[in-house]
Formats: structure tokens, sequence, C-alpha cells
């Protein structure tokens, strides 16, 4: 492992129940945290491709160091076959490891950005989330649809949870904010709050929602802005 990116060994695995499924979070997560920091305000961000569109993730994006995703890919591969049950003869397949900074305001957010979503419909698709950020920023929260029943979004009720999640978009859109308690189509669950060099990981296919401080979080500015590092892996 690159020393300036070191893992804190051994890591301590904790786990939360979020209704029907667990999140394991590690806190202490890096050895210098502060150099993911400084290593974030040192590259260039760019906005997220589908900003333009009022899609996707609301704000920028840079690539996050290579010594970083190495070391994190060497103890994920292991850690999510043992913890969510991969099995052994599914190959790892890593996308993408970026630093992330949300700055879209609430008034800007297109409607599938004001709502809960899911990143895949595969059953070994993972989120790995490290919070750069305090507390203050939020979180990560998870909910269940209440018209599906729906807190996972496989490739077997898809299809019937989108005809029902966008009939419900068109016939009222979302309020203009960044989603976080429940609402009358989505229940909270529980959140992941954020602490800084906290790393979460769960499934992408549960419905989930970053929670943002609008009053404090859209900044570009690394060091004092919602700053997480984004990785995803498939199996």
């Amino acid at each position: 492992m690159s020393d300036a990116f070191a893992i804190r060994m051994p890591p301590d695995i904790q786990s939360a129940q979020l209704g029907e499924h667990q999140v394991v979070f590690i806190d202490n997560f890096l050895e210098n945290p502060l150099a993911m920091v400084e290593a974030a305000a040192k590259v260039s961000f760019a906005p997220y491709p589908g900003v333009a569109d009022r899609k996707g993730y609301p704000g920028i994006r840079a690539p996050v160091p290579a010594d970083y995703s190495a070391n994190l890919t060497a103890l994920m591969e292991p850690l999510i076959r043992l913890n969510f049950g991969v099995p052994e003869a599914l190959d790892l397949r890593k996308s993408e490891c970026a630093f992330s900074l949300t700055t879209m305001q609430p008034d800007e957010l297109g409607p599938l950005q004001r709502t809960p979503h899911f990143d895949a419909s595969t059953p070994h698709h993972m989120a790995v989330l490290l919070y750069l950020c305090d507390g203050a920023h939020g979180g990560t929260a998870f909910y269940r649809h209440k018209a599906t029943g729906l807190q996972q979004v496989t490739a077997d009720n898809c299809e019937a949870f989108l005809d029902t999640y966008y009939a419900e978009l068109n016939a009222r859109p979302p309020a203009r904010r960044y989603f976080d308690d429940s609402d009358e189509h989505f229940e909270f669950l529980g959140m992941m709050p954020a602490r800084f060099n906290r790393l979460v990981i769960y499934r992408g296919s549960l419905l989930h929602s970053a929670v943002v401080n609008p009053q404090l979080s859209l900044s570009s500015d690394p060091r004092t802005g919602r700053l997480t590092a984004n990785s995803f892996y498939d199996f």
C-alpha cells in the first residue's frame, strides 16, 4: 500500500441495519485523511456529465489518486465478498472512483435529482463512499417506496418500480429541494451520518439519497464543501 493513502489496520468494520438491509461502515478509515483533502484541493474538478440535463450527481467531480484507489480495492474485494455474500466465482469489476463535491442549488435540481434513486439493479453492484467532510454536511439516507413496498430495486422488479415511480413523478413533480425525510411516496428508513474519514459500503440497488445541508454544503472548495470519494464495484 502507498504510505500517503494507507488504510488504518486493522479496520474497525461495523454494520447498521436499515430496513431489511445492512450498511457496512469503517470509521477512522485512512491513516492520514488530510492527505486526501489536500489531493482534492490540487486537482481540477469538472461538472458531472448529467448536470447539464439535471440528472445524476448534482455537482462536480475529479479523479482520486491512483494509490488510494488501489489500496481501497485491495481491501474491498475480500471485505465485500465476506459481508455481502458475493460468490467467489464472480470476478470483480471496478468502475468510477472520483472525488465529488455537491454544488447545485436546490432550485436548479431536476426532478430525478429531488427523489431517492438506485445506482443499478444488478445483485452485486456496490457503492463505497469515503466522507472527507463532517456531520454538518448530512449523510446518506435509505428509503422504501410506499406504492411498491420496495427498498431494493432488482432485475425482477425494476420495470414495475420505474413504471410507478415515473407515473408519480409526472403526476406531481417533487419539491425543489434536496430530499431528506419521508414524503407521500418514500418512507425514510434511516441515515448513515457523514463523519470525517468514515467509509460507507452499501448495495447500489438500495433506494437512497444524499442528505445535503444547502446552507453549508454547496461549495466547490474541497476544504470546506461536502467532499467525498466515491467508488463503485460490481461482481
